[in-house]
C-alpha cells in the first residue's frame, strides 16, 4: 500500500483486504460501525450526483486504478473536494461493489446530524413521520415519494431499519440526498418535535393514518401545515402517536376488494398526493 498526492487531499492505494479495506466492508454491512465512524457507503451514478449536488460531505471516492474511468468519474475526482480518495485493484473494486456490473466510482459519505433545528421549512409545509419502519425497501421508496411530492422533511421513530443502510439509499433512487430525514428514537424527542411544530404553526394538523374505518382522507382538510403520522408496516401507529394525532384518517378502498390494506409506501404516496391536490385546488 502506498500514498500518492491527489488534487484534493491524499490518495491511498490498496492491493489487499487489509484493515483499510475492511472498514469499507463494515460501512456496507455493520450498522453500529457506520455510526461509530459517522459515515456510510454509496454507489450508483444518480446517488453520487445527487449527494454532490445537495452538498453532502464526500469523505472518499473509491475506484480501481486498473480500469479506465469515464469522463463523468474523472470530473468527479477533479472537482469534488474529499479528505482522501482510495484506489483499489479491479478485483477488490468488484468485491466491494454491490452491483453485478461493478460500479466504477463509489464513495464514503459523512452522515448528517439528527437535529430538527437544521430543517428549513416553508410557511405551509407537508411533513411526515414514519413510526418504526421495518423494511429497507419501503423506507427508500417512501423517501422517493417525499421527494416527488414536495414533503419537506421526514422523521423516523423508535428502533427501525437503519436510515443509512445501502439498500435504503439505493431504493430511494437519489432522493435520499434531497429529502431531509431525521431520526427521533425516543417518545420524548418525538413529542418535543411535534410541540415545536405546533408552536411554529398554530394551524398544524397532525394526521394519524389507519387502515380501519375512520375519516376518509379526502374529507380531511390538508391545505394547511400538516404532519402525517405513518404506522409501522405490521403494527400500525403506536398508541402514543395515536394520542398525539388530531385525527385519524383512512384511504377508502373498493367495497368488494380482497386487499385489507395498502403497502405503507403506496399509502404514503396517496397521502402526500391528496395534500398536494388540495393545495393546488385551493390556489386555483
Amino acid at each position: 500500500m502506498q500514498d500518492i498526492r491527489a488534487p484534493h487531499g491524499r490518495t491511498q492505494r490498496i492491493y489487499s483486504k487489509n484493515a483499510a479495506y475492511q472498514k469499507f466492508e463494515v460501512l456496507k454491512t455493520n450498522r453500529n460501525k457506520r455510526y461509530k465512524y459517522g459515515e456510510f457507503f454509496v454507489e450508483g451514478v444518480r446517488n453520487l450526483n445527487e449527494a454532490v449536488r445537495a452538498g453532502w460531505k464526500i469523505v472518499s471516492f473509491l475506484y480501481s486504478f486498473e480500469t479506465p474511468l469515464s469522463r463523468w468519474a474523472q470530473e468527479m475526482l477533479e472537482t469534488v473536494e474529499t479528505e482522501q480518495n482510495v484506489e483499489l485493484t479491479a478485483a477488490l473494486t468488484a468485491d466491494l461493489s454491490g452491483k453485478s456490473d461493478t460500479s466504477e466510482l463509489m464513495a464514503v459519505v459523512r452522515m448528517r446530524d439528527d437535529d430538527p433545528g437544521r430543517l428549513e421549512l416553508s410557511d405551509n409545509p407537508i411533513l411526515a413521520l414514519f413510526d418504526r419502519p421495518s423494511n429497507r425497501g419501503n423506507l427508500g421508496t417512501l423517501i422517493r415519494s417525499c421527494d416527488a411530492l414536495g414533503v419537506e422533511a421526514l422523521a423516523l421513530t423508535g428502533h427501525s431499519v437503519d436510515l443509512y443502510d445501502p439498500d435504503v439509499v439505493v431504493s430511494s433512487m437519489g432522493s435520499f440526498f434531497k429529502v431531509p430525514v431525521i431520526r427521533l428514537p425516543s417518545n420524548s424527542e418525538v413529542e418535543d418535535w411535534i410541540a415545536a411544530l405546533r408552536q411554529r404553526y398554530p394551524a398544524l394538523q397532525v394526521v394519524g393514518t389507519t387502515s380501519h374505518a375512520e375519516q376518509a382522507l379526502f374529507e380531511t382538510d390538508l391545505s394547511g401545515p400538516v404532519l402525517f403520522l405513518i404506522g409501522n408496516e405490521t403494527e400500525g401507529l403506536s398508541a402514543r402517536l395515536k394520542e398525539l394525532s388530531d385525527r385519524m384518517a383512512t384511504i377508502p378502498m373498493a367495497a368488494d376488494c380482497c386487499a385489507s390494506s395498502f403497502n405503507v409506501s403506496c399509502a404514503s404516496t396517496v397521502l402526500f398526493y391528496e395534500a398536494v391536490r388540495q393545495r393546488n385546488r385551493r390556489r386555483e
